[in-house]
């Protein structure tokens, strides 16, 4: 039987009036996350963009939905460079969905961007239960959760008081949720996620190396799962890389795959003061 809400070319993604309908919302809700509790969202050209000198993470700076002619997206392309120059950053990321044209990779590739990851957006099926190692973290916590979540990204250690401030940020700000299961006098992981307006967000998962394949990661997502789904989000969503143990390991945990999504970047570093 064939699903009205899929791909008849690709069964397995969203037809694209559904895909995009379900990313706008998605993009919505990253676009605030992003921005707690100092940045800003807006819109630059015809895309819109969130700015936050105080988070360290590509979520807090980055465009979407990138949708007018080709010479607008053009326009709004270079605009970008120094939108993210003006705040510091050392590269423009802009996130492409089924809310952006189609040609955006040609239109990138005369401009000088270079599309740097693919992935896909992810949403999970509903209801979950939080394991009983899950907790909520604690002020003490963050240093510990700083120090995995920059290795994990290979932040600079001089970034971790940063980060710490950040994640602290994120701790006060009912909208966001952070979890951790313990592991003796250390963390074995944590997951964060954010939900507002019935969106729910699960955007970091960082399992020890010394304790992955031992099922933290899956309790770890569950637990964000139920968080968000206590919070009122009728859908909770993810970005994972496409193909490859990521992707299988949310399905695994009950999500499906909705669209997929190219991160393209221009570096700025000429354009910094």
């Amino acid at each position: 039987m064939v699903d009205p809400l899929r791909d008849p070319d690709d069964p397995d993604l969203l037809d694209t009036y559904r895909a995009r309908e379900l990313a706008a919302l998605i993009e919505a809700t990253r676009l605030r996350s992003g921005a707690v509790r100092y940045g800003k969202v807006g819109r630059v050209g015809s895309a819109d963009v969130v700015v936050n000198r105080d988070n360290p993470l590509p979520s807090g700076n980055h465009a979407c939905a990138l949708y007018g002619s080709s010479a607008e997206v053009a326009g709004t392309l270079l605009r970008l460079e120094q939108t993210f120059a003006d705040v510091g950053r050392a590269e423009a990321v802009v996130y492409a969905s089924p809310t952006t044209v189609a040609e955006i990779e040609g239109i990138a590739d005369d401009a000088g961007w270079y599309a740097v990851e693919e992935s896909v957006a992810v949403v999970h099926r509903g209801g979950a239960e939080a394991p009983a190692r899950v907790r909520p973290a604690l002020d003490t916590d963050l240093e510990d959760v700083a120090l995995l979540l920059g290795d994990e990204l290979g932040l600079r250690t001089s970034g971790q008081d940063r980060l710490v401030r950040y994640l602290g940020q994120r701790l006060d700000d009912p909208r966001c949720v952070l979890l951790v299961v313990d592991d003796g006098d250390r963390l074995a992981g944590f997951a964060g996620g954010f939900a507002e307006r019935g969106v729910g967000l699960v955007e970091q998962v960082v399992v020890r190396p010394a304790r992955r394949r031992r099922g933290v990661g899956t309790e770890l997502v569950t637990g964000v799962v139920a968080a968000l789904d206590e919070a009122g989000a009728l859908l909770v969503a993810g970005h994972v890389d496409e193909g490859g143990s990521a992707e299988r390991f949310t399905e695994s945990c009950g999500f499906d795959v909705a669209y997929p999504v190219t991160a393209y970047v221009r570096r700025v570093d000429e354009l910094l003061d």
